[in-house]
């Protein structure tokens, strides 16, 4: 006797409405994600061609109509995902939504205030870039992971730098009053210096500042790569994380097929 045949669970009626992914899922379609990932490079490739003094009329020309298109393109794409967000407002004040507002918001503002400042604006386009890339959301979520580690090494970073400030200031601003100013020049020294930047432009003369200066840099060079360390740490245990998670994945849809009575078959 043959047995009734079952539908599969997954077989969805026609007359059932699409969920919210399936809505939004062909704006996200590799085809439409590498197309607009190209008009990203691109259009951040345009930004610093624009300020070549010897630039024809002809290519200032193609420019300008290259940019009405790429946000013509960009704001199609912030109006569809705005309409078919299901939660409009989370988009819309989300990180993407802000980002994806910013893409075209320069060029709009652009006809109501003449400041050539608004289309340098334009390289946040390539913040989109985000939403492309699940290597930048690893890094976001590695820094909201290790936030307060990060805040108190950047707080203890300011102060060392603040007492540096007051303690070169101290012993270089009668031997070089023109170098040292004020305080607000011992500030740009401290950052230099903690930062091992070391511009060179300002320097200690006295026996008393570079005694002081060698401690600053001893002690400024575990600090400054302190944060960096804590990012790293954090960042590998979030692909761990993802590994781990990526294996259980498939591992669960790898156990094998199921039989005719909806059960597994069990390993030997």
């Amino acid at each position: 006797m043959s047995r009734p045949r079952r539908e599969p669970a997954h077989r969805v009626t026609p007359d059932a409405a699409p969920g919210p992914q399936a809505r939004t899922a062909w704006i996200d379609h590799p085809w439409v994600s590498a197309a607009l990932v190209a008009l990203i490079l691109f259009s951040a490739a345009t930004v610093p061609l624009e300020t070549l003094p010897t630039l024809s009329p002809a290519w200032r020309g193609f420019l300008d109509i290259a940019e009405i298109l790429v946000v013509a393109v960009f704001t199609v794409e912030y109006v569809t995902r705005l309409y078919l967000t299901p939660d409009r407002w989370r988009y819309v004040f989300g990180f993407q939504g802000i980002v994806d507002l910013l893409a075209i918001l320069p060029f709009y503002l652009s006809f109501a205030v003449d400041l050539r400042a608004l289309r340098l604006l334009r390289v946040l386009r390539l913040l989109k870039l985000a939403r492309y890339d699940a290597a930048v959301g690893r890094m976001a979520r590695a820094f909201v992971e290790a936030r307060e580690e990060l805040a108190i090494s950047l707080l203890v970073l300011g102060v060392i730098v603040y007492f540096a400030a007051f303690g070169i200031f101290y012993f270089e601003h009668q031997a070089q009053p023109d170098k040292f100013t004020s305080l607000m020049d011992a500030l740009w020294w401290a950052v230099s210096t903690v930062t091992t930047v070391g511009y060179g432009d300002i320097y200690p003369i006295t026996v008393g500042g570079r005694l002081f200066t060698f401690v600053v840099l001893i002690a400024s060079l575990g600090l400054v790569a302190a944060p960096t360390g804590i990012f790293a740490s954090a960042l590998l245990s979030v692909r761990r994380e993802d590994a781990q998670r990526d294996g259980a994945a498939e591992s669960e849809g790898g156990s094998g097929p199921a039989s005719a009575d909806g059960r597994r078959p069990s390993a030997p």
